[in-house]
């Protein structure tokens, strides 16, 4: 490998990297620092004369490794987490298109599946992401974390356990160009329901064990328990997208996390929520909602719609 920079190709190494980092942290600011910082660290090794032979391990290491130590840091913060904690939300809007990194984004990272990823220590996290997500084999992986292969295997073994079936709907929605559509049609007909108070439709489409989790971070109006049973959710959601809707918000159709879902603005065009929808045999089994305007800054302007007056 040149000792040049410009000899890199970051662009084809850069979804990759803010996977991963996303999948250790959740947080799409955070992990597009820790990118960033891999990628310094890779600059001055240059600029220093050294040699990278192999340039992906080494922005793997740095990336997980500090994914390592934010993981190790935000437990003590999410301690104190008003309500629910969901991830920031990945969005992909239909019209207007997020970072390649953002579209390119693992599709088993969906909010669940980081919400399950919260019960691992971080070492077993970043072993199991590196392994069950993007498919690194166990040598790569000891390189990586600095443990042998060995444990490596126990790790992921241990984690496997913890989180049954990698935590991922084999039936859910992907992000194949058919079943992408299918998504976001589903998604249509769901808030096109949802908008004119169509409870048939909507229940309809709500599995009997439907789960809805809300996070506002103490900040927004959100559930601070998760909802379950149809009806309840059902009515949740009509009497909340009515509210939004006359004070003049749209909600548009995106792609959240690999699932399908909605963003809401304002009416003057600032997001004020995000909504992911978790289909599985054409109904749906679990809604996140992230209203906390800290998880959605990176969208862009943030709306003050569902903000929660100061104590």
């Amino acid at each position: 490998m040149p000792g040049s920079t410009g000899a890199l190709d970051e662009a084809g190494y850069r979804p990759l990297m803010f996977s991963i980092a996303y999948g250790m942290t959740g947080s799409v600011g955070d992990a597009e620092d820790i990118v960033q910082d891999a990628f310094l660290g890779l600059t001055r090794a240059h600029r220093a004369g050294t040699v990278i032979d192999a340039p992906k391990a080494y922005l793997t290491t740095a990336v997980t490794r500090l994914g390592i130590n934010y993981v190790s840091s935000a437990r003590v913060r999410r301690e104190t987490y008003v309500g629910n904690w969901l991830p920031e939300p990945v969005v992909v809007t239909t019209d207007r298109p997020g970072p390649a990194e953002h579209a390119e984004l693992a599709d088993s990272l969906s909010m669940a599946f980081l919400v399950l990823l919260e019960a691992l220590s971080p070492v077993e996290r970043a072993v199991f992401v590196l392994r069950e997500v993007f498919g690194y084999d166990y040598p790569d992986i000891a390189r990586t974390t600095g443990k042998t292969e060995v444990n490596c295997r126990q790790i992921f073994a241990r984690a496997k356990k913890r989180i049954p079936a990698g935590g991922q709907d084999v039936d859910s929605v992907a992000a194949a160009p058919a079943r992408r559509a299918e998504g976001l049609e589903l998604a249509r007909t769901f808030f096109e329901a949802a908008e004119g108070g169509d409870m048939g439709v909507l229940l309809g489409m709500l599995a009997p064990d439907v789960v809805f989790h809300g996070d506002g971070g103490g900040k927004a109006r959100a559930t601070r328990n998760p909802v379950t049973d149809p009806q309840r959710v059902g009515r949740l959601l009509v009497g909340g997208i009515r509210r939004v809707l006359m004070l003049g918000a749209v909600l548009r159709p995106a792609w959240i996390n690999g699932r399908p879902g909605a963003v809401t603005y304002d009416a003057e065009g600032r997001v004020a929520s995000v909504i992911e929808l978790d289909f599985a045999d054409g109904v749906i089994r679990a809604l996140h909602s992230v209203s906390n305007p800290d998880k959605l800054g990176h969208l862009g302007p943030v709306s003050d719609m569902a903000r929660l007056p100061e104590k």
